[in-house]
């Protein structure tokens, strides 16, 4: 537990760092059901893929130990969001072409038991960096 909230606190870390520089970051939100979108919820696409959530330095909001509340307009409509930290799956900027990404459903607990050549448990996470081709 004491690791995802250290990772927490580096994605906000990055979120303000990107912020600063650039005046606007992007956020990338996984659908659980924790996170609160106002009255529009996720669409379809979102549930899949996740939700970006735009954010600039004149906006009104807050990110704290759990996470960021925000009031964001989609489309014409304003919504509160309430989105935990742990549930934010990346961070990224294009103006700096920076991203961090957390892809694990709950965080680094979630690591794939395996073992060492010498016969000890380790946690092993297998990432493919390859561009998929399309």
């Amino acid at each position: 537990m004491k690791t995802q909230i250290r990772l927490n606190e580096l994605k906000r870390h990055i979120f303000y760092e990107l912020l600063d520089l650039t005046g606007r970051v992007f956020v990338v939100v996984r659908n659980a059901e924790n996170v609160i979108i106002g009255n529009r919820g996720f669409l379809p696409e979102e549930e899949k893929k996740g939700l970006i959530m735009v954010f600039n330095k004149g906006m009104k909001f807050q990110w704290d130990d759990f996470g960021i509340d925000a009031r964001l307009v989609f489309g014409t409509t304003p919504q509160h969001c309430i989105v935990p930290a742990d549930h934010i799956m990346g961070v990224y900027c294009p103006e700096l072409n920076s991203q961090f990404l957390c892809l694990t459903e709950t965080g680094p607990e979630t690591a794939v038991e395996s073992t060492t050549g010498e016969g000890k448990p380790s946690k092993v996470v297998k990432v493919d960096f390859r561009k998929k081709k399309t």
